[in-house]
């Protein structure tokens, strides 16, 4: 494990520009078009042979490895997503947009309503009152916030370090269920056509199932897909933020220090890249979000260097280490709750 948090500092805001002319006289910020091709190309055929062993097992209780078997793919589908949402593919917004609409048609999210809290927490990360990534009712990330819960979601706090496995379990519905109420209320662009693709893939995906498997299988189908893409979504997020400095509301650092120091990175080679779909990288990602994915890997030991000679702590650990953070880091959170049971 390398790098230890320290309280954040208002400094200088030219460090980052510095570090920007680095990054772009490297080439790190070129589309990666034919890299996109591939890996689109790939999870496509995956998702299809998924298709092709649900049609051919048929009605048993085997299905529940193909539902595992299709969370995981269109995990995948939701990393491209993300990818495009920061316009890392193409070029333009409009292409980049086609791309997240149609991914989220695949998953079942809603891209649009995303893209919004998405942004809010790379403009924000980690900012007490800001970012939506730490504004969770059935969470705390802070002292404040636990001793704030009241009912239920405070006796969740208090053991939410044990819960989380089984929390990360309901995370897909819950995006998909926000998803659907910010279409509802049109909180989002394109909503109508937003709309008739998520009624499109509900409307297959429970045709499908309801179809093909019994009663009893269908529903545990759904739970079982379901359960599996909130853990890998969860656990592919978590890591990132979770345990590092909380800022104040209305606290002003300079952008990069904002985006190092609440940020945590993973090791682990090219295995890991893949599993957690470039968000390993997370320090790189989050100053330059526009980055193209496979680029990621090239860009971190330059800013790693950089921090290190602008002395900005550069946090990052194994994957193993880094949910052992998370865990203590709730376990710590909920203290103050359990002392006083």
């Amino acid at each position: 494990m390398t790098g230890v948090p320290v309280a954040p500092v208002t400094t200088r805001g030219s460090d980052f520009a510095d570090l920007a002319r680095q990054i772009k006289q490297a080439g790190l910020l070129q589309r990666r078009i034919g890299y996109y091709v591939a890996r689109i190309g790939a999870n496509v055929v995956l998702l299809a042979a998924g298709a092709v062993a649900f049609v051919i097992l048929g009605d048993t209780w085997w299905q529940l490895l193909t539902a595992a078997y299709v969370a995981i793919v269109l995990t995948q589908f939701a990393f491209i997503g993300h990818d495009a949402g920061h316009h890392q593919i193409l070029r333009t917004r409009r292409g980049n947009a086609i791309i997240g609409y149609a991914h989220g048609a695949f998953t079942g999210i809603s891209y649009g309503w995303w893209i919004g809290k998405h942004t809010r927490h790379h403009a924000n990360p980690n900012q007490e009152d800001a970012d939506p990534d730490i504004d969770i009712p059935a969470l705390a990330f802070s002292e404040e916030q636990a001793v704030a819960k009241q009912g239920f979601l405070r006796w969740i706090a208090k053991y939410q370090a044990l819960l989380f496995l089984p929390l990360l379990m309901t995370q897909a519905i819950m995006l998909k269920a926000a998803g659907i109420e910010a279409l509802m209320r049109k909180q989002v662009k394109a909503a109508a056509v937003e709309a008739a693709l998520l009624v499109g893939h509900l409307a297959v995906y429970t045709t499908a199932v309801f179809l093909v498997l019994s009663p009893a299988q269908a529903v545990l189908f759904i739970v079982v897909h379901h359960a599996v893409m909130g853990v890998y979504l969860g656990l592919s997020f978590a890591p990132n933020h979770k345990g590092m400095p909380i800022l104040p509301a209305g606290q002003k650092v300079d952008f990069l220090r904002r985006q190092v120091l609440t940020s945590r990175n993973i090791t682990g080679g090219r295995w890991v890249d893949f599993l957690l779909g470039g968000l390993n990288y997370q320090i790189e990602h989050h100053l330059f979000p526009n980055m193209p994915r496979p680029n990621l890997r090239r860009a971190q030991p330059l800013v790693q260097a950089f921090c290190h000679q602008r002395a900005v702590s550069y946090t990052q650990c194994s994957i193993a280490a880094s949910y052992a953070w998370v865990l203590r880091h709730l376990h710590t959170v909920g203290a103050p709750l359990r002392a006083r049971s």
